[in-house]
């Protein structure tokens, strides 16, 4: 049994180095090559927050008008979730479909949950080998005036990290990193 363990432990230091590679990767992109920055831990590395801060610094987080608890339907909500995510930027490679989960009622509420399924399609491999997903809920109050907008929040696939429009800035290195990490577990898998 230990041997198992120890080839779990060589994957796990495998896709950990890959990580930490990669990261230092995108640092020597940003700030040229040279051989200081990598002799450092990336975690010693100052400028690797400033990296991340300042794609963000002038620039402007698109916002849409959603839809008041009245004006609600499942239709609505496709539609606008489409034009919510026509406002993010991203590779003209990358296709996404729309889809209706399911609906969830609860006290106070009616939860409408979509699921926004990407991926990058070629002319060689038209289906991919991975997806990556995004969970839009759009929450419907029933204590709410009828005029008040719904709530809108959304989750990555493998993430915790709870966003809402107008508050964060979508980035497809989400995505990427997303069906990275699929393709390197499947990898590891043998039939």
């Amino acid at each position: 049994m230990s041997g198992v363990n120890t080839e779990l432990e060589i994957q796990a230091h495998a896709l950990v180095d890959r990580v930490i590679d990669n990261a230092r990767k995108r640092i020597v992109t940003e700030l040229g090559d040279t051989t200081e920055i990598m002799s450092r831990p990336v975690s010693s590395i100052k400028t690797y927050d400033s990296l991340l801060f300042r794609e963000t610094e002038d620039y402007e987080i698109p916002k849409i008008e959603w839809m008041t608890i009245e004006e609600f339907n499942i239709d609505l909500g496709i539609k606008k979730l489409d034009e919510f995510v026509k406002t993010w930027e991203y590779d003209n490679s990358w296709l996404y479909c729309i889809d209706f989960l399911r609906e969830e009622d609860d006290k106070y509420s009616k939860k409408y949950r979509y699921q926004v399924r990407w991926s990058i399609p070629t002319r060689r491999k038209p289906i991919p080998r991975a997806t990556a997903c995004v969970y839009f809920t759009i929450e419907v109050s029933k204590i709410k005036p009828k005029t008040y907008p719904v709530s809108v929040y959304y989750v990555f696939e493998t993430n915790r990290l709870v966003h809402q429009p107008g508050l964060s800035r979508f980035r497809d290195r989400w995505l990427k990193d997303i069906i990275d990490t699929k393709i390197l577990v499947m990898d590891t898998v043998t039939f």
